[in-house]
């Protein structure tokens, strides 16, 4: 066995790009041998990963994987370099193996698939983020992925009753605030959860805007609480006109409607957008 030194170690990440323990590994496995551990990286796939992780990897799809029951739901962020690859069935099944994957177990490692994938597929690919929710008490959890894959849901919906949850008319509403979610691009479930500096800052915006400048003050007041109506309609998802009803009524009055219905309250709990591009 030659002897695995470190100018040996560092020869060997030189030549394939691999990291420091992955040429430790790949030398001990092939007794220091430099050629057998170039081989060994490779069909790894880690020397090839590892040569395209500082191309640019800006494409890619959202997947999601709800476990049967709803109860456990993934939504995960992967991307590639080209749209070509993002568009691609091997690919787009490769990412939705990883949902399933981390679904199944949330400590997975998924770095060996990555490795794989890159070295199948050709393309330096990354996993950004991902969420895992599981649901606390009555409710369900459901994802949804838009045409093009490029912009996905995740939300948590509860109920009083667990028969509520069981019913198609609670699950048809959640699968409508989904749809609302991917279309009207909320940030927030209701005006409570907003930020105050974010509406101190829009406040700032209209009140220096050339519209506003010179206003009294009394008429300041009543512009900019008016303004901030419409802003919670725009970003608040309880809020927004319901899309499924052409904005004719609120998402909050469309949830009262179909939780009287039902005899229970029905609450969004939270949810998540992912938008390629977008953090």
């Amino acid at each position: 066995m030659a002897e695995i030194t470190a100018a040996t170690v560092g020869k060997l990440r030189e030549m394939t790009g691999a990291g420091l323990m992955d040429c430790k590994k790949a030398l001990t496995e092939n007794q220091g041998n430099l050629d057998l551990a170039v081989d060994w990286l490779r069909k790894k796939g880690v020397a090839s990963a590892a040569k395209k992780a500082d191309r640019a990897a800006n494409e890619g799809v959202i997947a999601q994987h709800i476990v049967p029951g709803s109860k456990i739901g993934v939504l995960l962020e992967i991307n590639c370099e080209t749209d070509f690859v993002a568009k691609n069935d091997q690919f787009r099944a490769f990412c939705d193996d990883l949902a399933r994957k981390i679904a199944t177990n949330p400590t997975v490692d998924l770095e060996p698939d990555r490795v794989a994938a890159i070295s199948k597929i050709g393309e330096n690919i990354r996993l950004n983020r991902h969420l895992r929710w599981e649901v606390t008490g009555n409710g369900l959890i459901a994802a949804y992925i838009h045409t093009g894959a490029k912009v996905g849901v995740l939300v948590e919906v509860g109920a009083g009753k667990e028969a509520t949850v069981g019913s198609d008319d609670f699950k048809q509403l959640v699968r409508d605030i989904t749809l609302q979610i991917a279309a009207g691009n909320p940030t927030a479930v209701r005006r409570e959860e907003v930020p105050t500096e974010l509406l101190d800052k829009e406040d700032e915006i209209a009140r220096n805007s050339d519209a506003l400048k010179g206003k009294p003050a009394a008429a300041m007041a009543n512009i900019l609480k008016g303004k901030r109506e419409k802003y919670f309609q725009t970003i608040c998802l309880v809020e927004q006109g319901f899309v499924k009803k052409n904005g004719e009524i609120t998402v909050k009055e469309h949830i009262a409607t179909v939780g009287k219905a039902l005899g229970d309250e029905i609450t969004v709990r939270r949810f998540v957008r992912y938008q390629i591009g977008l953090a």
